[in-house]
Formats: structure tokens, C-alpha cells, sequence
């Protein structure tokens, strides 16, 4: 079952943790998780650079060990990075201190204040424990890029019909997210719905 908001009683659960963010206007927050990946992350970076768009990058920790220079350029862009964890683990299947300790070990090379849990799935234990140190970050809108069976048509049209302000929009920085699809056409087009796309920093 896809779900493509996270259930209410996750914010219920997680009270301090973002889903949306309140702003005024119509103002979205576009997000990129997985990356950096030589791959995807010079497209992704062009397409924004040419849509004047800043972005949160929820970089991988190993990936940004491997890939240094690519963080240097998300970050000389104007982009924020965040930390996904160094080994990407599911927070329902770890023990709150492995899950704690991935997290650590990917701040270095990613980012000790803002965090998103991998898969959105992380324990209340795990929560309590972060939350000391980091803001998390969840979203509102999960477009489904990741998955092969979900065409890039249906993302599109689904983040069209869903985006609302203060949105929190999650997409895949990685090769085989289908995102470069329809990325540009989706930014368009909600600038012609009078929607912008805004960073707040949470440093």
C-alpha cells in the first residue's frame, strides 16, 4: 500500500517533528533524499540552478564520504544538505543505539542538525534520543519516484493535485528515480499556480 502523506497519527507521535512547514502565501519545500550520486545529483542541481531553486538534500552518509566533491557543489549552490543516516537503516528493524550511532557517524560528511529518518521509519525511542540534537524532518507529500511500477505521469499528476502550501515535497536523488522526468515540468507549473519554493534554515 502506498501511502503518500505520512498517517495523522504520526504527527501525533512525533510532535516536534516537520511534516509541513508554516509560512506564509504559498510557499513549498522541495526535499531530495539518497544522494549524492554522480549520477543524478549534476542533473538535479542543474534543473533547480535553472528554475532558481533552492533545495534540502538528505545526503546518504557513505555516499557523501565517496562523494565529497558533489556535496561541495550542492552546498556552493545555495542548497542545504541533512543527514539520512550513513547505512540508510530501517529505525523499525534497529536497536535505538545502532540507529543513533549510523546517524553520528554520518554528520561529519553530511550534517549534525537536521535529520530524516530513512524510509520515515524510525522508533519513538529513536525519536526522543535525536530529536536532543537534530530537527527531523518528515514530509507532506511523498510522490513515489522511487518506484518503477508508479510512472513519472502519475507523480506529476499527483503532486499537482496535492501540493499545498507549506508542503514538505520528498523526492530521490539517485539514478533510477524517475523525478528528471518531470521535475522541471512540475516546478513550472506550480509557478504558474503562484506557488514558491522557499529553504528554511534550521541550523
Amino acid at each position: 500500500m502506498r501511502l503518500f502523506r505520512p498517517p495523522l497519527p504520526a504527527q501525533w507521535i512525533y510532535p516536534e517533528a516537520l511534516f509541513r512547514i508554516k509560512s506564509s502565501g504559498k510557499a513549498v519545500y522541495l526535499s531530495f533524499d539518497d544522494g549524492p550520486d554522480p549520477g543524478s545529483t549534476p542533473e538535479l542541481l542543474e534543473t533547480l540552478r535553472s528554475q532558481n531553486i533552492k533545495a534540502y538534500f538528505f545526503c546518504n552518509g557513505r555516499a557523501a564520504e565517496k562523494y565529497p566533491s558533489l556535496i561541495d557543489e550542492i552546498r556552493s549552490a545555495g542548497h542545504i544538505i541533512g543527514n539520512h543516516g550513513y547505512s540508510h537503516l530501517n529505525g523499525w528493524e534497529t536497536s535505538t543505539r545502532e540507529y543513533c550511532d549510523d546517524v553520528a557517524l554520518a554528520s561529519p560528511f553530511t550534517s549534525g542538525k537536521l535529520f530524516r529518518p530513512p524510509f520515515g521509519r524510525i522508533k519513538l525511542s529513536q525519536y526522543r534520543e535525536l530529536r536532543k540534537s537534530y530537527t527531523i524532518f518528515f514530509w507532506d507529500i511523498m510522490a513515489y519516484d522511487f518506484d518503477e511500477s508508479f510512472s513519472p505521469d502519475k507523480s506529476l499528476a499527483f503532486l499537482i493535485r496535492e501540493i499545498r502550501p507549506g508542503s514538505i515535497i520528498v523526492l530521490h536523488d539517485a539514478p533510477w528515480s524517475s523525478c528528471k522526468y518531470f521535475l522541471k515540468e512540475f516546478i513550472e507549473i506550480s509557478f504558474a499556480r503562484e506557488y514558491r519554493f522557499e529553504l528554511k534554515y534550521y541550523i
